[in-house]
């Protein structure tokens, strides 16, 4: 019995496409995030693990939009494959079925690695820019997401006793800074 083709889709940030990624495959559901890879705590991700069959088939462009962190990675594809659930990575044209020879699985671990890598690699440039820009004094921070009067609404929201999760999820952003906006005055 064959299953659904499930996609997987993660970007960084709210203003980068999502199209391009996935574009031109046939695919029954997509499940999209837009959030850091740095871990598995991300709400389509999570939507996909629990909603995966047996017969699946789960697509992602490539190891990095996965996970950031090679221990993320080779957990969530154990997770799947254990479930007889497929993992098709694209960009690496590598597919994972439980029955992976051991030729695959390094590559798994060495692909997640680079991608583990780099993430540490972009940290690193962006610590070292925000320092040089302290040091010029032109650094101020990240520029603010909403409005006082859209800040008041999200106040609003909590105060009527809306989970902050779902708050948070609804404006697209991360609970911290849900947390920075309720505190600001």
């Amino acid at each position: 019995m064959a299953g659904q083709q499930i996609g997987y889709v993660r970007v960084s940030t709210l203003d980068q496409n999502v199209e391009r990624q996935l574009e031109g495959l046939t695919l029954d559901q997509v499940f999209t995030d837009k959030a850091s890879g740095k871990d598995t705590q991300r709400p389509q991700l999570e939507a996909l693990l629990k909603f995966a069959r047996a017969g699946d088939t789960v697509v992602v462009h490539s190891m990095d939009r996965l996970a950031r962190n090679l221990d993320d990675l080779r957990r969530i594809v154990g997770d799947l494959t254990r479930r007889s659930v497929k993992i098709q990575f694209v960009k690496e044209s590598l597919t994972f079925t439980g029955e992976d020879s051991p030729m695959a699985n390094l590559m798994l671990s060495v692909m997640g690695a680079f991608a583990e890598f780099e993430r540490a690699l972009i940290k690193e440039r962006q610590r070292e820019g925000v320092t040089l820009a302290k040091q010029r004094g032109v650094y101020k921070g990240r520029k603010k997401i909403f409005t006082p009067p859209e800040v008041a609404a999200l106040k609003a929201r909590v105060a009527a006793g809306e989970t902050k999760t779902s708050v948070a999820w609804d404006l697209g952003i991360s609970r911290e800074t849900l947390y920075q906006y309720l505190r600001s005055t």
